[in-house]
């Protein structure tokens, strides 16, 4: 049912924010989910892709089983191994929860996973108030044996995704940790100390770059992809000369977006250098402009034959790895509202999905 680990294993990201929460609702309004930002999306310049509409899955909700179970009869149906849900702690405090709540006492879908603590405060950010704080993230020696805890059913659940034995967790700022090591440690320590392995534990650079996060205490480094901080002017939000020139130059007017192509994209992320192993993946594009609108960041000219070419890359380079990092990650299975999804939407169907499929085959003998 479930790849052997002496494959390379497609693990996509999964985003939990299709459903409302009381927290959504005060902060955002009645009936919030990632829906509301995707719909209210238009283009900004000629050829802006937007809005992405969902097609084959329509406009789900993550509070039903069945929308649950068709997502992974596609997945697998293409290829994907396994999703891995971003998982929302804040010292003892979940949000966004009941989708991965409900997956995991009900066993349904017999799909593998595993989870990656998205350890950020949120804030208003998305509306540019990065200091109106919603949600803060607070550290403690205690509050970390309280969430290893917490996480021991996923970890002893038959569907969580091994390495060597030992149960996947991710974190995604593994920096913000005021202490790394002790909290891995902590992590570790409350496993065995009730009867499971210890996890194995990855740290992810999307926010520290150039990290070896083996040297705080993690047993390997997820290279993430995008890496926005990457890309030259990224961050710069406000208008200026070297943007408008910039801009000009790709025909588009408006001085506030900061573009780049897919390929220019992914050039600049490979140029960072780092001589450690790393967890390859491979994002399938990046648009938020229906979360930040003419503030945003977009990554134009993407296609499925472009994904498919540095997937097939990535796979080369697990496979180079060894057992233990026989792992692709690919950004994202749902990310609606950042233009980044393997979900069949109305322009290019399950076209991303095909290139997976296409580039799993081909890497494992079995033709296109």
């Amino acid at each position: 049912m479930f790849p052997s680990e002496k494959m390379v294993r497609l693990i996509a990201l999964y985003l939990p924010q299709f459903h409302p929460i009381p927290e959504n609702d005060e902060w955002w309004g009645k009936g919030f989910t990632e829906w509301t930002n995707v719909t209210k999306a238009r283009p900004l310049f000629r050829g802006h892709y937007q809005p992405h509409l969902p097609a084959d899955l329509g406009f789900y909700d993550l509070r039903l089983p069945e929308a649950r179970q068709a997502q992974a009869d596609l997945a697998r149906e293409y290829g994907i191994d396994g999703f891995c849900y971003y998982h929302y702690w804040f010292k003892g405090k979940r949000l966004l929860e009941r989708p991965f709540n409900e997956v995991l006492p009900s066993g349904e879908p017999v799909f593998p996973f595993c989870l990656c603590w998205a350890n950020e405060t949120w804030s208003r950010r998305w509306l540019g108030e990065e200091s109106h704080i919603l949600a803060k993230q607070d550290y403690s020696p205690e509050d970390d044996a309280a969430h290893a805890r917490a996480l021991l059913p996923a970890f002893a659940d038959p569907r969580s995704i091994k390495v060597d034995g030992c149960p996947l967790f991710l974190i995604y700022r593994p920096k913000d940790l005021p202490d790394p090591q002790k909290t891995t440690d902590v992590f570790r320590e409350t496993c065995l100390k009730n009867g499971l392995p210890e996890p194995y534990l990855i740290g992810v650079n999307a926010h520290c770059r150039m990290e070896n996060c083996n040297l705080l205490g993690f047993d390997h480094t997820l290279d993430f992809k995008p890496q926005l901080g990457s890309l030259p002017g990224a961050f710069n939000e406000g208008r200026n000369w070297n943007k408008l020139r910039r801009n000009l130059r790709r025909g588009i007017f408006n001085p506030g977006l900061t573009v780049y192509d897919y390929d220019e994209a992914i050039s600049y992320m490979e140029s960072v250098p780092k001589d450690f192993a790393k967890i390859p993946s491979v994002f399938v594009g990046w648009d938020n402009t229906p979360r930040r609108g003419k503030k945003s960041i977009v990554v134009r000219n993407g296609s499925p034959e472009r994904f498919e070419k540095y997937l097939t890359e990535s796979i080369d380079k697990a496979e180079a790895i060894g057992s233990d990092g026989k792992l692709v990650f690919i950004n994202a299975w749902n990310e609606w509202a950042e233009g980044n999804h393997l979900e069949p939407d109305q322009k290019f169907g399950c076209a991303f999905l095909k290139a997976v499929r296409r580039a799993k085959n081909v890497a494992r003998g079995l033709g296109i």
